[in-house]
């Protein structure tokens, strides 16, 4: 089965400049991500790289990137990936880097990886707050955004599951 030779890489885009997360797309990462690989490991690299890259799964507003690629290239991309220092988009740069969070073999470990990376990130939000009231505002923010998301999720889990 061709799942068992594809690893994936779970990355965050952390950038300076607001506007760097609005002009992520598909193409523009995993075009940045291709020049990296070449410029770091030549065309042998890059064509090893190649073969089944491709960005999974992007979410322009959390800076979260999913990327697969083979087995054995997965150790060529993540050495490259400290090498993408801006995005491109409409003739604009906008400086940035990639964060690898987790490699994992399948989508689902990465997901219950990202799952507790954000409760530990969450944490530590709450503990650095000064005052009860900031505590507050972060729980109320919180809750506002899980209720309306978990609804909206509900029939696209049940699809997702059903093509994996």
């Amino acid at each position: 089965h061709a799942a068992l030779f594809r690893r994936y890489v779970l990355c965050e885009v952390v950038s300076e400049d607001q506007r760097c997360r609005q002009c992520i797309e598909d193409r523009t990462l995993g075009l940045a991500v291709r020049d990296a690989i070449a410029r770091v490991h030549g065309d042998y690299g890059l064509a090893c790289c190649s073969i089944s890259f491709t960005v999974k799964y992007l979410n322009a507003y959390t800076g979260t990137v999913l990327l697969r690629c083979r087995k054995d290239s997965y150790r060529l991309l993540c050495s490259a990936l400290p090498f993408v220092r801006y995005l491109e988009s409409r003739a604009q740069r906008y400086p940035c880097f990639l964060n690898t969070l987790h490699v994992g073999g399948t989508i689902r470990t990465c997901q219950k990886f990202l799952i507790q990376y954000n409760r530990t990130q969450l944490l530590r939000l709450l503990q650095n707050c000064t005052n009860e009231e900031e505590r507050q505002c972060i729980q109320k923010s919180l809750l506002s955004c899980s209720l309306t998301e978990e609804q909206s999720q509900s029939g696209d889990e049940e699809e997702d599951d059903g093509t994996e």
